[in-house]
């Protein structure tokens, strides 16, 4: 039997401001909407349960984008560097979580930025050698393009300086042309293959520990790319429907399929958007290039910083146009990691020497640095640019100084996209970035962060309305994966997936959207989250 929800602003999303009394929901799909007395008439005895909000905020469920989903998980169970002011700081912490490993047992961490200390330098194999000898140690960079590494890696993974470098990757060397324990995009896979194979046990608990911090921050679904990290194929996707079906912690995952694992599923007989309403399968992922971070996106001219390099192209044109073409064999849309302006360029060829044919529209993963000869490229094309308005609170105000001012005009141009007519998916990149999607619809709209001294916002023409940043995780991400008839907004016959808060997002000061509290998240009708009971 039903449920009626009512007693706060209820907000459909089909038109700015429009809001309705209640929401009658049954068997995880919305009956219908209105008035609440209208709605009791109609409904009286079909109406089991009730949900008062109390005076606070339902959305349509937020839906993130582009995050990877255990490697979410995998960030809130290790050692994570993240919120570390100094590399001193950093290596203090890495040193002080070796005390706890087991002696010659592996050390992998996530998240340091240089950006964020005042030395502005990555992590060194010499500094980390300082502090600890009796581990190796993989220490991932925020942007997950970059590694540091200690000579105990090194030596147990056989790399050196005359190691020949892996095309679309980097050895860094250093003045005296030593390695520095700095490797970049391909360059890591030299070491990642020597990390310890990870467990069915240690999948399904990132797995796990990252839904119900999804929960917390008010997601109700994300389009996750996993599958080419852990137990493959086949062993991730089980994970995947042992947690989400078996367990019941319902999610609606949608599972973007990594151009390494690709035949996997095509043996599979899998195909775009097959698999069920909790666990679907999305396009061929595909990465074109690297991060600003660590100078690897693949610009169309040097980096300001740094004139001797463009960054890194992961594949050649030719064998990017191969891997669309696969893609396209299996009436698959792709969705292409593409920083730069020279790698969004490159996918633009690849896509229109090998159009889609089949349902759906391809994806343009970051979108972040662009040209105007470009946007009118790619208004030709079924495309949806999947931006992470994140970036802009990370990002800013070092990049300026990477790129060169001159150089920013379609940078982070949430805007102009949105202006153009192009359309839009709002994700978090999580574990890069916070998967909170308030900080990401705070980020869209006042474009600023703690650098930011006068909070005036960088490049404020580029800021969107709450409305339009809203949308890009609710309407925005339903339209990105056909279900703009299903999801993304409160209509009849749509996913009962709602995102409670606690005041009104269209009404609060926009520096303070980050600060609001989801009070519920319910997924086809059910609470999966409330912010009075223990998760």
């Amino acid at each position: 039997m039903g449920t009626l929800v009512y007693g706060g602003n209820i907000y459909t999303l089909q038109e700015e401001g429009q809001k309705v009394e209640a929401v009658f929901l049954e068997n995880g799909k919305i009956v219908d909407y209105g008035q609440k007395t209208m709605i009791e008439k109609i409904y009286e005895t079909r109406i089991k349960e009730n949900i008062d909000l109390y005076g606070s905020t339902l959305l349509p469920g937020f839906v993130d984008s582009h995050m990877h989903l255990v490697g979410y998980g995998e960030k809130l169970m290790r050692l994570d560097l993240s919120r570390c002011q100094s590399k001193k700081e950093a290596l203090e912490k890495v040193a002080a979580f070796a005390h706890k490993v087991p002696e010659g047992e592996w050390i992998i961490g996530d998240g340091w930025n240089e950006n964020l200390w005042a030395e502005k330098m990555p992590i060194t194999r010499k500094e980390l050698d300082s502090y600890i000898l009796s581990h190796p140690i993989v220490l991932n960079r925020i942007c997950k393009h970059a590694i540091a590494v200690n000579s105990k890696a090194l030596e147990l993974a056989k790399v050196n300086e005359s190691t020949p470098v892996p095309y679309g990757g980097v050895i860094e060397l250093d003045e005296k042309g030593l390695l520095t324990g700095i490797l970049k995009d391909q360059a890591q896979e030299l070491l990642k293959k020597y990390l310890p194979k990870v467990t069915d046990t240690y999948v399904e608990n990132a797995l796990r520990i990252a839904i119900k911090d999804a929960y917390r921050l008010g997601l109700t679904g994300a389009h996750t790319e996993d599958l080419n990290y852990y137990h493959g194929y086949e062993g991730t996707h089980r994970a995947f429907k042992k947690i989400i079906v078996e367990e019941g912690h319902l999610f609606r995952a949608h599972l973007l399929v990594h151009h390494e694992v690709f035949l996997d599923f095509v043996k599979s007989k899998e195909s775009y958007l097959s698999g069920g309403e909790w666990i679907e399968f999305g396009g061929v992922k595909i990465f074109a290039d690297g991060a600003f971070g660590g100078r690897t996106a693949f610009l169309s001219r040097p980096y300001k910083d740094d004139p001797t390099t463009r960054g890194v192209s992961i594949f050649t044109q030719e064998q990017l146009n191969e891997l669309v073409k696969k893609a396209r064999e299996q009436d698959m849309p792709v969705a292409v990691h593409a920083i730069g302006d020279a790698a969004f360029e490159m996918v633009l060829c690849a896509l229109e020497k090998h159009p889609l044919k089949g349902i759906g529209k391809d994806r343009l993963i970051h979108a972040t640095m662009l040209r105007a000869d470009l946007l009118e490229r790619v208004k030709s094309l079924p495309v949806i640019l999947d931006i992470q308005p994140s970036f802009v609170s990370s990002d800013f105000p070092w990049v300026i100084g990477r790129l060169g001012e001159e150089n920013m005009d379609y940078c982070y141009a949430w805007k102009t996209l949105l202006d153009e007519g192009l359309v839009c998916a709002g994700g978090s990149d999580a574990p890069i970035e916070s998967a909170d999607p308030l900080c990401g619809i705070q980020a869209a709209v006042t474009r600023t962060n703690k650098f930011d001294e006068k909070q005036k916002g960088y490049r404020m023409d580029e800021a969107l309305k709450v409305y339009e940043a809203v949308c890009l995780y609710t309407k925005g991400s339903a339209l990105a994966v056909c279900h703009e008839k299903d999801r993304g907004m409160i209509d009849i016959g749509f996913a009962a997936d709602f995102t409670v808060l606690d005041q009104d997002i269209f009404e609060v000061d926009a520096k303070k959207i980050d600060t609001l509290k989801v009070v519920k998240t319910i997924i086809g009708g059910q609470i999966m989250y409330d912010a009075t009971m223990p998760i």
